[in-house]
């Protein structure tokens, strides 16, 4: 393993990680060295992600360096299943997770529905919970030293935006679960921080018209849309031990945009 890789013999669980940020971080740590589980609600997404990953040299032959595996973050007993079977796996869990798993149902808040409402909170923020719960559970039972939990949120959660009552409530939801865990398991040495990204490349904001897209960008003091692979650069950040002093910390990556 060459020196300077900084999540070098780290097992990492990435939800999302079939498109956008989730497939940007998943490259990033692959990159660094972890060994990678990309999950994501659509298998094949989650598989093309795999092929994406580099393998270090002497675990080329090595089938379960990095896995990909099909996760509804929502169900309890699917999440807690995969994460004991990634355990057994790798003879360890996960000691790093990026909760990047996450939907928009966008609608103005008097034309919400019910429906539409409970699904972005059941994946965004119930969705970061359970996973959660059940990757620090394994990590404090098997005694994991420098566990690392990164959370993505929005810059929405923060300021809220027309049309998105449901996503930036659940956003919103994230930053205050994710300062609540971090307190909780300290004691255990496992840190927890929030990622805020601000508009960025990723086939959520695809669906956007360019004329609205235009306007937005025009808002935003780096005048462009950011790359999934700068949020990345801020989990890998706060996965590693150059952030070994910060829990329960926001990190906004919004090119200057504060909605």
């Amino acid at each position: 393993m060459a020196a300077g890789l900084q999540l070098a013999g780290k097992v990492a669980m990435v939800t999302g990680g079939g498109s956008g940020i989730g497939r940007a971080v998943c490259e990033l740590f692959a990159r660094h060295g972890a060994s990678v589980v990309t999950t994501d609600i659509n298998l094949d997404r989650a598989r093309t992600t795999l092929e994406s990953l580099e393998t270090p040299g002497d675990a080329a032959s090595n089938h379960q360096f990095h896995q990909a595996f099909a996760l509804d973050v929502s169900n309890k007993v699917i999440v807690r299943n995969l994460v004991k079977h990634i355990a057994e796996l790798y003879k360890e869990p996960a000691s790093v997770l990026v909760n990047c798993a996450g939907i928009t149902k966008d609608k103005m808040m008097l034309k919400m529905d019910e429906e539409k409402f409970d699904e972005v909170i059941n994946i965004n923020l119930k969705g970061t919970f359970l996973v959660t719960q059940a990757v620090s559970q394994e990590m404090i039972d098997h005694r994991t030293k420098e566990g690392a939990i990164v959370n993505i949120a929005s810059i929405v959660g923060k300021s809220g935006n027309i049309g998105q009552c449901n996503y930036a409530a659940s956003k919103a939801g994230v930053v205050a679960f994710t300062q609540t865990t971090a307190k909780e398991l300290a004691r255990f040495g496992i840190r927890c921080n929030v990622v805020l990204p601000g508009f960025i490349k990723t086939p959520m904001t695809d669906a956007i018209p360019e004329n609205v897209r235009s306007q937005i960008e025009q808002f935003i003091p780096l005048q462009r849309q950011g790359e999934p692979s700068e949020v990345a650069e801020a989990c890998l950040f706060l996965a590693s031990k150059q952030s070994s002093y910060m829990t329960g910390s926001q990190l906004e990556v919004t090119g200057g945009l504060s909605m």
